[in-house]
């Protein structure tokens, strides 16, 4: 037998050599990924089918345990000060003057605000015409605000018929569902409703005996014949049923894609009813003013200035946009060590980025730039987090690529403009909005397409665990005090042992009874698979390519029968 050459020895070797590293590699990751303390965090639901997605893609990936309970922005924040999670998150500030009389929430530990995601506010809804399920409905934003102040109470107002001339609105009464809970979804809701409409809002605080100048309020004021549930979750899950029929909550636009139901187009300042896709609301934020002329150690640093998002003149504008903050410590303190910063970082860091590619997938609209480089500022400032890989050139960031610059938005660029038939005054489109199919829009002459495609398709959404709607009716009709729970305490586990909604430690699964995950397909593949995958190809080259080339390459003798 001839022996192979020396050369042939050596890539049997670089290969083997290769394999080795390739493997230690991911000794190393699988490691890293054991020493990750479970961290544990509560508050807003807005942002909740978000962070589950993210929560799920982190474990499988990387072997981190996230923990979160959507127990509402208000009880995030009681529990960030009371020091019993290691983030909440909010769509808006620590609130020194509650409007419900409770304590100030002020930490006694240092805090930051990281921008998570962005969305819009919508409008879902449940009506029918002759039997035909509407999914095309338009609303101007003083209609809005008058059905959720009790001005408006009937389906056929003649405000609501003026903002839809193609449709012959019902006369039935409107259910409007609101918050039970304090939530950050209300509280950006009442601001908008202030700014825009304060002599209607105004009217309303003082019928429901608050001041005037109400203002914001993250407790929204029980009135007439409106329905009050706890969470995103159970208001959608209200309007989803067959007893929601002629309700209309606001709750963000994910929660309708996710029971397949429709929300209302609102009318702009341009003149245009848009949804709130992830497009929609990338362009109304580009008139969003981001607090960053205050140090970044301010508690004000990165908070939003929502003024100029309503009234942005530009046509593509979804007017109700907004973004949600995860809070995050900057000391330790309570039940956050450094070693669970080394965790929160890298969980943080693959939001900003990775994450972000499921946004409009699941409802939201990415992060821009601008946003992104503030949050790895925050990063930076939590005790314990790795910043090595903190780097605005390896995000991965649909809004942006490498060379942008920080003001732009690529999903703002790429924007369309809306259809002519969402103009005021047109006889309005016949599509449907967020999770309804478009085969069931509402047509001209008001009677529809058919509505056992829409019942069928809600029904199927939930029969998969993929609609609110698939939240038990009992659950639903029972939920309104689940919100107001005593503040969560965990465990030095991140285990829940007393108040909030609760959470599975080991899985990271939400427990809430009403809500029900929405997630995208995990096809389980992260760095991990890839890097055994490639030393697998490796190894089987080193046993496979060297006697190849040897056979292709060696000397060949004389053929039989020649000289």
């Amino acid at each position: 037998m001839t022996p192979q050459p020396r050369w042939i020895r050596a890539i049997r070797a670089l290969f083997a050599l290769a394999v080795v590293v390739i493997l230690g590699l991911s000794g190393t990751l699988s490691a890293q990924a054991v020493s990750y303390d479970p961290i544990t965090g509560t508050g807003s639901t807005w942002s909740q089918n978000a962070l589950d997605q993210w929560r799920k893609n982190v474990a499988s990936n990387y072997g981190m345990t996230v923990n979160y309970s959507g127990v509402g922005s208000s009880a995030g924040r009681r529990d960030f000060v009371a020091g019993n999670v290691d983030f909440a998150v909010s769509e808006i500030p620590f609130q020194t003057a509650p409007e419900d009389g409770s304590a100030p929430e002020v930490p006694s530990r240092g805090y930051a605000y990281m921008p998570i995601v962005a969305g819009g506010t919508s409008f879902m809804y449940n009506l029918k015409i002759n039997g035909a399920r509407v999914s095309n409905l338009r609303l101007s934003g003083e209609v809005v605000t008058k059905i959720f102040t009790g001005v408006i109470t009937k389906w056929n107002d003649p405000a609501i018929q003026t903002d839809n001339p193609g449709l012959k609105m019902p006369d039935k009464g409107i259910v409007p569902v609101v918050r039970s809970d304090g939530s950050g979804s209300t509280a950006q809701f009442s601001l908008w409703m202030s700014k825009q409409y304060n002599s209607l809002w105004g009217a309303f605080c003082v019928k429901v005996g608050k001041p005037a100048s109400c203002g914001l309020t993250s407790q929204y004021p029980t009135y007439g014949n409106a329905k009050a549930q706890s969470g995103s979750a159970g208001v959608a899950g209200y309007v989803a049923q067959d007893y929601g029929e002629g309700a209309i909550t606001y709750v963000e636009y994910s929660y309708a894609l996710k029971a397949g139901f429709p929300v209302a187009k609102v009318l702009n300042t341009a003149g245009y009813y848009v949804e709130p896709t992830a497009n929609s609301v990338a362009v109304a934020l580009l008139q969003a003013k981001i607090k960053t002329d205050v140090p970044v150690s301010s508690p004000d640093y990165l908070t939003q200035i929502l003024d100029g998002v309503y009234n942005n003149p530009d046509p593509r504008t979804y007017p109700l946009s907004s973004y949600s903050y995860m809070i995050v410590p900057t000391e330790v303190g309570g039940v956050f060590t450094a070693k669970k910063g080394l965790t929160l970082g890298a969980f943080a860091n693959y939001m900003l980025c990775e994450g972000q590619q499921q946004a409009a997938a699941l409802g939201y609209s990415p992060l821009p730039m601008n946003l992104v480089l503030a949050g790895f500022d925050q990063i930076k400032r939590v005790p314990g987090a790795d910043v090595s890989g903190v780097d605005i050139n390896n995000c991965n960031n649909p809004t942006f690529k490498a060379g942008d610059s920080p003001s732009s938005n690529l999903l703002a660029t790429n924007a369309l403009k809306p259809a002519d038939c969402d103009k005021v005054g047109t006889s309005q489109c016949v599509t449907g909005t967020g999770g309804a199919p478009d085969d069931t829009a509402t047509t001209g002459t008001g009677t529809g397409g058919s509505a056992a495609t829409a019942d069928t398709a809600a029904a199927a959404a939930a029969a998969a665990g993929a609609g609110a709607g698939a939240a038990a009716t009992t659950a639903n009709a029972g939920a309104a005090g689940t919100g107001d729970a005593a503040a969560a305490v965990y465990d030095e586990n991140g285990a829940l042992v007393s108040g909030g909604t609760g959470g599975t430690a080991s899985t990271g699964v939400a427990g809430s009874a009403v809500a029900s995950p929405f997630t995208l397909a995990d096809n389980g593949w992260g760095a991990q698979q890839s890097i055994m995958l490639f030393a697998g190809v490796l190894l089987i080259g080193s046993a496979v390519l060297p006697p190849v080339l040897w056979r292709r390459l060696k000397p060949r003798g004389p053929k039989a029968g020649t000289k």
